[in-house]
């Protein structure tokens, strides 16, 4: 009796250990199925879209208007496009084209002469100040009639909470939503020349002395080999934050990602780093996030 006693304990030991087992497997199985659900975002505004189908992947504060920084001049140099300016003609740099408010650096001194496609080129891949100040001075009617196009462009494409105070970004009063900017991408995007600008690693400018300035992307994930970067521009001020637009193919899906008011230097290329890593793995459109 004794002996059949000690059979049915260790049985019972044995079948609580599977029963342990099965409730630790099930467990963790739910834990790392959750976690393909849910991606943690320190960007304050987010928008990932599906670019073909306008699926919306992640929603985080689209709505909410901030600044914009240096996105801005994807909306310059959509205008300056539209307007089917010579590329060709050499633009001066001028005085009226530094900044006088914040004071941001510049290689490209006054009087310095390069034609509208390397000013368009370098405004949008490195970000240039200056570039993009002239382009506006130069625009038919000049900076203001500029400045106003960019805004009925914006209403145009459906930016309805969207308003531009100057053509560089500089201004904080230069304000849109994740959910405007998303626009903003899809239609920058229809246009080959800020495709392949946004998009080049590398642009080196030549003067007429032979003289040759060496930009680089201020977007790093374009040259690295994980992304396929169809379109982007980063842009940052203190009232905006790190900002970063792109559209780029993820999981064989072309998709606009929009984050805005990134609070590190890095944050930005974290933050999309995490959104890749999180379709390449596979998500739920209904248990979506980005914590604060």
């Amino acid at each position: 009796m004794a002996t059949q006693q000690r059979k049915l304990h260790s049985l019972e030991g044995i079948v609580a250990a599977f029963a342990l087992f099965f409730v630790l497997a099930l467990t963790i199985g739910f834990a790392q199925a959750e976690s393909q659900k849910v991606v943690y975002l320190r960007s304050k505004a987010v928008m990932v879209q599906d670019a073909e189908t306008g699926e919306v992947v992640i929603n985080k504060n689209s709505e909410v208007l901030v600044p914009i920084a240096s996105i801005t001049k994807l909306m310059s140099a959509i205008v300056v496009l539209d307007a089917a300016l010579p590329m060709d003609e050499p633009i001066a740099i001028d005085r009226a084209d530094l900044d006088g408010v914040r004071h941001t650096a510049s290689r490209l001194k006054v009087k310095t002469t390069l034609t509208r496609k390397d000013l368009l080129w370098i405004a949008l891949m490195a970000s240039e100040n200056r570039a993009a100040a002239a382009l506006a001075r130069t625009y038919p009617g000049g900076t203001g009639a500029c400045v106003t196009a960019m805004n009925r462009k914006a209403r145009e494409l459906g930016m309805l909470h969207t308003r531009f105070i100057d053509a560089t970004g500089l201004s904080g009063d230069n304000v849109s939503s994740a959910e405007d900017l998303s626009l903003l991408v899809r239609s920058a995007y229809r246009y080959p020349f800020v495709r392949e600008a946004t998009t080049s690693p590398s642009y080196d400018v030549t003067f007429s002395n032979g003289q040759v300035l060496p930009y680089v992307n201020s977007n790093g994930l374009v040259k690295n080999r994980a992304w396929t970067i169809g379109l982007s521009k980063t842009g940052y001020i203190e009232e905006a934050g790190q900002c970063l637009v792109m559209q780029a193919e993820i999981a064989t899906r072309p998709v606009i990602i929009v984050l805005l008011d990134s609070w590190g230097k890095y944050t930005r290329l974290g933050d999309a780093n995490r959104i890749r890593h999180w379709m390449e793995a596979g998500y739920s459109p209904s248990h979506l996030t980005g914590r604060p």
